[in-house]
């Protein structure tokens, strides 16, 4: 008898090595270990067996039982393993093909024009700093200089975020001054920063976005005076509108963190409805700017009577419109691939002051 049972594990052994794949191999296993299979009816004939014959009958049954078992087992994972290795043959992509030339991506006009004017600004010596947009009341107003009783605070014009246990509200910062305020609690003078990001204010209209980009700039150290904030600007936004002689003037502001304040205009032409900037006879805001508030400085630990310096801030989407001629601000926002085809600048043409800006 165990002669027969050596016989039928072979004949098993031989048809689970020859299945090649999972259907076939779950053909021999339902014909071995089935209910109706061999080794199942072999295990349910026991019982009309000689008491003397059934035990070293049966233990020789069980063994060869286990062995069928483990060698579909067995082979059951090599069958899986070669099925999801051809699937995953079939499915591979080559991602080391290049890009189709109608499917390349373009550049937002916000991130070259921020990457336009830290190309300027980086050879002026200017290093970039960044902040939190969530900020605290300090950073975001009563370090600059901001009164409780001012519009800015309100509700109508900032976004507030719920109350914290101690009933201090965060805010999303409505300019990105909060990254000057940390960058002079975290380092010493002398230094020169610039400050681009996300800011958020309570507008929506033509002009005006709930989300939209600054960037600010700032220089302390012993020396720094009104001439060096004129300077600085003249070069830089001759150099963004790439217009070599362009004409500048300050007009006095108001802004609580600095003192004197003032609003720059550029010079530019009006004729036909369109704006050329660097020549004519009109004039055009670009921007907001002065000297830091001595409050501004002692609120950040720093010496008033030692240092001094100046600040500006500008709408990047604002320097986009006018360098780029985009007229509606919304389109900026409106995800339309499209308009981004159209404005968008070729990647890795990364702006210089040596290769060109634009």
């Amino acid at each position: 008898m165990t002669n027969d049972l050596d016989q039928l594990r072979d004949e098993l052994l031989a048809s689970i090595d020859v299945a090649s794949d999972l259907a076939a191999l779950e053909t021999v296993r339902v014909g071995a270990l089935g209910k109706k299979g061999t080794i199942s009816q072999r295990m349910q004939g026991l019982g009309s067996l000689p008491p003397s014959d059934r035990k070293t009958f049966g233990q020789h049954l069980n063994l060869v039982k286990s062995s069928i078992a483990e060698a579909i087992n067995a082979k059951r994972i090599l069958l899986e393993s070669a099925q999801l290795d051809a699937k995953l043959s079939d499915e591979s992509i080559d991602v080391s093909l290049p890009v189709r030339p109608t499917e390349l991506g373009r550049l937002h006009p916000i991130t070259q024009t921020i990457d336009e004017a830290v190309a300027i600004l980086g050879e002026m010596g200017f290093v970039v700093a960044e902040g939190p947009e969530i900020e605290d009341d300090f950073h975001n107003f009563t370090a600059l200089n901001i009164p409780p009783e001012h519009p800015a605070r309100q509700m109508h014009d900032t976004f507030y975020l719920p109350e914290k246990e101690d009933g201090s509200r965060p805010v999303l910062r409505t300019h990105t001054s909060p990254v000057q305020i940390r960058t002079l609690e975290a380092v010493k003078p002398p230094l020169r920063v610039i400050a681009p990001g996300r800011t958020y204010r309570c507008d929506s209209d033509m002009t005006h976005t709930p989300m939209f980009h600054q960037i600010e700039g700032l220089v302390i150290d012993k020396e720094t005076h009104f001439g060096h904030l004129k300077g600085c600007l003249l070069n830089f936004l001759a150099a963004f509108f790439e217009v070599e002689e362009l004409p500048l003037r300050f007009r006095p502001s108001f802004f609580p963190f600095t003192e004197p304040s003032a609003e720059a205009d550029i010079g530019c032409s009006r004729d036909g409805g369109e704006i050329q900037i660097g020549g004519g006879e009109d004039w055009l805001e670009i921007l907001g700017c002065g000297m830091v508030h001595n409050n501004v400085l002692s609120a950040c630990g720093i010496d008033p009577d030692e240092y001094q310096g100046f600040a500006f801030g500008l709408g990047v989407e604002r320097m986009a419109m006018l360098k780029y001629g985009i007229p509606d601000l919304r389109t900026f926002f409106d995800a339309d691939l499209r308009w981004l085809k159209h404005h968008g600048f070729m990647p890795l043409e990364t702006p210089s002051l040596v290769r060109g800006l634009s």
